[in-house]
């Protein structure tokens, strides 16, 4: 290990225990705890940060020097930005508020946190980077505008975090509401894809859509297929130290099951729970504090209604 890492991870550590007199392997433990969350913070960062410049890229390198518009939060964004004097980079942080907001209480802290520094890098990017004007014909423009915005959205998500408050207002209503969360994004996009039709031309609302499209495909993409829900089932020597992390940490139901594994025909225990994909990081990380060799399968729910879905918070 890199001493200067180490020795970051033995004073955050420390700063734990403050005077707390602990046994060797309690230290030990408290030791791999720190050292698996600042790992999954620099990984998580670094998500955070290409997702940036890729968002940024699509938008200076694409969209912007052509006035082309997107859906959601960003659409809302570009909109105001043509019809309006406020620049780009203001109006990025100033749109996307009241999601982080409603994503502070409907999801976590820390999300919002994260949240709240990635838009900040993002408009900071979009307003001081000089990214390149890549091309001005209007179909490579819509697809590969939309590509990399996508990406960068996509990122952001593997990152924990978001730069576009669309998906964190869906989760938001869908609670309070019969709505699933993908009828929440397609009526506020429809809604914006409306506004720019009358605002502009109903072909900038086509290209609007076409970007739009080839955003959500590649943000799909990037999060491995993983639409709203994601379910998943892990095999783990200490199963019943990640059910208490998924119940008692994240506040996820899990279901225990039992089987016998292939190899050895030994009998073990099953776990699986639902959960969203931007709770996905903080699973990995609570999952890899307790047994790293865990053996984890993810796949795609369209929607789920019911249960701890509907009736805790995420935390």
């Amino acid at each position: 290990m890199n001493p200067l890492f180490k020795y970051i991870i033995t004073q955050t550590v420390k700063k734990r225990l403050k005077k707390k007199e602990l046994q060797s392997f309690q230290f030990e433990q408290i030791f791999l705890n720190v050292k698996v969350e600042i790992n999954h913070i620099l990984r998580d960062s670094f998500f955070i940060l290409l997702g940036v410049l890729s968002a940024g890229f699509g938008l200076k390198g694409f969209l912007l020097p052509n006035k082309f518009l997107d859906g959601g939060a960003m659409g809302i964004s570009l909109i105001i930005a043509e019809i309006s004097i406020i620049p780009l980079s203001i109006l990025i942080v100033a749109v996307n508020i009241p999601f982080l907001i409603m994503g502070r209480y409907s999801i976590s802290k820390q999300f919002a946190v994260r949240s709240i520094v990635a838009i900040v890098l993002l408009a900071t990017a979009v307003h001081f980077i000089p990214f390149p004007v890549v091309t001005e014909d209007k179909l490579l423009i819509a697809v590969f505008g939309g590509f990399f915005l996508g990406l960068g959205i996509g990122l952001a998500i593997r990152g924990g975090s978001v730069i576009d408050g669309t998906e964190v207002l869906a989760i938001f209503i869908s609670r309070r509401t019969s709505m699933s969360i993908g009828d929440v994004i397609l009526v506020f996009n429809v809604f914006i894809f409306g506004i720019a039709a009358y605002v502009f031309s109903i072909e900038v609302s086509l290209y609007a859509m076409l970007t739009y499209l080839a955003a959500s495909k590649t943000v799909d993409f990037v999060v491995s297929g993983i639409e709203e829900y994601v379910g998943v089932t892990i095999i783990s020597e200490k199963s019943e130290e990640i059910r208490k992390a998924i119940l008692e940490k994240m506040g996820r139901g899990c279901t225990v099951y039992y089987g016998k594994k292939g190899h050895s025909s030994e009998d073990t225990e099953i776990l699986y729970t639902l959960i969203t994909r931007l709770e996905l990081a903080k699973l990995h990380t609570e999952t890899d504090k307790i047994d790293k060799n865990a053996f984890i399968v993810m796949h795609s729910i369209k929607d789920a209604k019911g249960g701890m879905i509907k009736k805790r918070a995420l935390k």
